[in-house]
């Protein structure tokens, strides 16, 4: 299959500047570590996501840690249940459900099998597939293309995430749904803030957010 040809990072409003992107998937190590570690390395890594013949790929821009059953916001607070099992899982796996009756939302398995913990990805800056996504979002002709994915909800329509084709995906092995090397981002560029859209534990500083070049948000 020919490959597809994939944006420059200058063209998705990426910080990164001209340094090559790695397109190999992430190793299993990568997440079999603490949370907060997680979420904050995942920023510059590449989102794929390959659907009805279509792959889709963005730099991760914004993520958020959850820690486990100690963490009030995260989904393991209740404890294990058919709906927070994936929690549970192996690092590494893809943790998907569905909020507010519409949308999808995406996070990494994090630490070992048995400590649930995960970190949702809140946005990505779109690098290739940007025609199926703006297929995908419907009303968005006139969005700009660093908006079309930056939500957990709009990336995950935009890339055809969802929690039957996806929940309890590979990330390393793939093949529809894996997160890539992409490029080491420099602690200049990025923020740290509180968890936001929650209204448990939201002071927590587990928001990690990729700045623009200028070091704006």
């Amino acid at each position: 299959m020919k490959r597809a040809r994939v944006t420059s990072p200058e063209n998705a409003a990426s910080p990164l500047g001209a340094r090559r992107l790695s397109w190999r998937a992430l190793p299993r190590r990568f997440y079999d570590r603490d949370t907060e570690v997680v979420a904050r390395d995942l920023i510059g890594r590449v989102l794929e996501c390959t659907r009805d013949g279509v792959t889709c790929r963005g730099i991760i821009s914004e993520t958020e840690a959850y820690l486990g059953e100690h963490d009030p916001a995260c989904h393991a607070a209740v404890g294990r249940t058919a709906r927070t099992a994936g929690l549970y899982g192996p690092p590494g796996t893809a943790y998907v459900y569905f909020i507010y009756g519409m949308y999808w939302c995406v996070n990494a398995v994090t630490r070992a099998e048995g400590l649930p913990s995960a970190v949702l990805i809140r946005g990505v800056r779109p690098l290739d597939g940007l025609d199926a996504m703006r297929r995908r979002r419907g009303r968005s002709r006139r969005i700009a293309d660093h908006a079309l994915a930056d939500g957990p909800g709009k990336l995950c329509r935009a890339f055809g995430i969802d929690g039957p084709a996806h929940h309890g995906a590979d990330l390393v092995r793939g093949p529809a749904l894996r997160i890539l090397h992409g490029a080491a981002v420099d602690d200049a560029l990025v923020a740290v803030t509180p968890r936001i859209g929650i209204s448990k534990a939201r002071e927590w500083p587990l928001r990690f957010l990729l700045r623009n070049a200028d070091g704006r948000r």
